[in-house]
């Protein structure tokens, strides 16, 4: 509804009232602006039908790839929201993720956390809201600013600039975007999957990422000792999250099934087989075996029968039975087949290295079965990207044919090498490695995860250097505030960004004259003007 239409409809109610002399019809239409998204299930639902389209688009033209970057907190994603509108005028493709791996580590009342699901799960719907709360309050202070624009149009008289500046509020994009949502291996059952799901939808989520592990013996993706389950309970769990999203109304609500069974040689369980070639009987192939006799069975062996022969899965120590080595991409092909198979909607590969040619060899396969097949890839931190695309160009230079001796292979991390052809080839290919993955391995979404994680460290230690040694408060003034001002931060200006200049608008509202406000001629963030 346009804004005039708005104040209108405003003005019809408070006229039915009789009673509601003092409430401003116009005032009205600027709180309903403000206040767009009423609860969570609308956010999820406005969301989930931004994402449903953008994989349309995709589908239609790879290039239109969509990207996100991790938060552990509501600042975090708002200033993101606000940097995109800044840079590039439109949110289009661009949305944010939460990090379950963020979460354990920054956000559990036990303090940091490794990535293993230890941490409490409320606190995952709970940053949902969180990111949510911020995104509407940059929609709140931008729409502010321009009603503020607007009066200051009227009083002057410039009917051009007012009709701007309503046709920039009734054309007006809000901060809030899909927010992909880590839900680890769903904290138990499928029933505790379920109940979580439930919370996180609630509160805005319209995508979220499950993954294939073990949920008792979850690891980072990135780390050792992964432990897979059979495919039926994980199509359990992808099933729990669909009922979750149906119950409440998000119908077009998306899922992402990860698979770690690239780097997972493990598994707690041997899967239920009725029938040869049926999906249980496909994840028990892949288990290490030996072959047994009653002489050499014991007590506890658990066997199976492969065409005629008895076979033992080798179990260690830990009780975990373990997969043949060199089955992980074949595993991978048949947990994404399965998934899409049984709801899934994006696959997520965990992989150990980025190599676009190693994740394509799998997405090809599957799209043998799937040809929309479409992937959300993690461009993770945990990865060493230099040294990764230097070595991939040191081996594809080698297999050309050129002189590589003056290239250690080894140490190619290092900074001797940093103005070198090789250098600058591999700088290249990481730029473009988001487009060429798009285009060539079928990756809809690229994602860093922990990327405020490691640019809040890195600034905190160029501070902390500066400020605390010989440079003192010039340490904190060139390198943040002068760069805030000189950049257009809209931080600079603490006070408004924390929603002072909003109070001031609701105590105009309700107190008139009256209102004591904070926006006067001595509050310092008039320094920050000009």
């Amino acid at each position: 509804m346009a804004y005039l239409d708005q104040i209108a409809q405003a003005h019809r109610t408070i006229e039915t009232a009789k009673t509601w002399d003092g409430i401003n019809a116009e005032s009205v239409a600027r709180m309903r602006l403000q206040n767009r998204f009423q609860t969570g299930l609308d956010i999820a639902r406005y969301t989930a039908k931004i994402m449903r389209e953008d994989m349309a688009a995709y589908d239609a033209d790879p290039s239109l790839y969509t990207q996100s970057l991790g938060c552990w907190h509501g600042f975090i994603g708002q200033q993101k929201l606000i940097s995109i509108k800044k840079h590039f005028g439109s949110t289009k493709r661009r949305y944010l993720y939460l990090s379950g791996w963020m979460v354990a580590a920054l956000r559990s009342e036990f303090g940091p956390l490794p990535d293993q699901s230890m941490h409490e799960k409320t606190s995952v719907p709970a940053l949902i809201e969180e990111l949510y709360t911020f995104l509407r309050q940059a929609d709140a202070r931008e729409l502010g600013l321009l009603f503020r624009d607007l009066d200051a149009a009227r009083n002057s008289g410039n009917a051009i600039k007012e009709k701007e500046i309503l046709n920039a509020v009734d054309n007006y994009q809000t901060h809030v975007v899909p927010i992909i949502a880590d839900i680890d291996a769903g904290f138990g059952n499928a029933e505790a999957t379920y109940l979580l799901a439930k919370k996180m939808i609630e509160a805005g989520a319209c995508c979220i990422q499950i993954e294939n592990q073990v949920s008792d013996e979850k690891q980072c993706g990135h780390q050792d000792g992964k432990v897979t389950v059979p495919h039926e309970d994980f199509l359990a769990k992808i099933r729990a999250v669909r009922y979750a999203f149906l119950e409440l109304g998000v119908d077009d609500g998306l899922i992402v099934a990860r698979t770690d069974s690239l780097g997972a040689g493990l598994t707690k369980q041997i899967a239920i087989s009725q029938k040869p070639g049926d999906i249980g009987d496909l994840y028990n192939s892949f288990l290490d075996c030996e072959e047994i006799t009653p002489e050499n069975c014991v007590n506890g062996d658990v066997v199976l029968n492969r065409n005629g022969r008895l076979m033992r899965p080798k179990r260690l120590a830990s009780n975990l039975f373990q997969f043949r080595p060199g089955t992980g991409a074949d595993r991978c092909v048949l947990d994404c087949i399965t998934a899409l198979q049984n709801g899934a909607d994006l696959l997520w590969i965990e992989t150990e290295k980025p190599h676009i040619e190693q994740i394509a060899s799998m997405v090809d396969r599957i799209r043998e079965a799937f040809p929309n097949a479409k992937l959300v890839y993690n461009n993770s931190p945990s990865f060493n990207w230099t040294l990764n695309f230097r070595q991939q160009v040191y081996d594809a230079w080698e297999k050309a044919g050129k002189d590589m001796s003056k290239y250690d292979r080894a140490q190619l991390m290092s900074a001797d090498y940093d103005n070198t052809d090789l250098a600058k080839e591999a700088d290249e290919r990481i730029r473009t490695f988001q487009a060429d993955g798009a285009k060539r391995a079928g990756i809809f979404h690229h994602l860093i995860t922990l990327p405020t994680y490691h640019t809040a460290a890195l600034s905190t230690d160029n501070l902390a250097k500066e400020y605390f040694g010989d440079q003192g408060m010039l340490g904190y003034v060139r390198n943040v505030q002068r760069q805030e001002i000189r950049q257009g931060i809209a931080c600079v200006k603490h006070q408004n960004m924390a929603g002072s200049d909003i109070g001031d608008d609701h105590k105009e509202y309700f107190s008139g004259e009256a209102a004591l406000k904070a926006g006067g001629a001595h509050n310092t963030m008039n320094q920050f003007a000009a």
